[in-house]
């Protein structure tokens, strides 16, 4: 008897939003920098959550989202924003932790020093 193989499909083990929080945050660290893993990501993310409920919440087409989050799309940073928003996922920024403190040497306002 031959066995049956099914493609592994993350959207399948997408069940919680902390789950697709996550998800999302490992994927932005391990992106390569083309942004094709994010755009992964949310494609995932969205069929996890229902492409045609996520249409009508960004005011695109079901096949618009499709398009932009395949593997091929190109989507505008504006589109990425409207996905993320109404999937109600927050991004924030935080420093890269430095090899060693940073210092700057800029001099703060009104500490000049003093010559003689």
């Amino acid at each position: 008897m031959a066995e049956k193989f099914t493609r592994w499909d993350a959207a399948d083990y997408l069940d919680t939003e902390e789950d697709m929080a996550l998800y999302l945050d490992a994927c932005l660290d391990e992106d390569p920098g083309d942004g094709s893993l994010v755009r992964a990501a949310l494609n995932d993310i969205a069929r996890a959550r229902g492409m045609t409920q996520l249409a009508r919440d960004t005011g695109l087409t079901r096949e618009g989202l499709y398009r932009a989050l395949s593997t091929t799309g190109n989507p505008e940073f504006s589109t990425v924003m409207k996905v993320i928003k109404a999937l109600k996922i927050r991004l924030h920024a935080a420093p890269e932790a430095p090899s060693k403190p940073h210092r700057t040497s800029r001099k703060k306002p009104g500490k000049e020093l003093a010559t003689a």
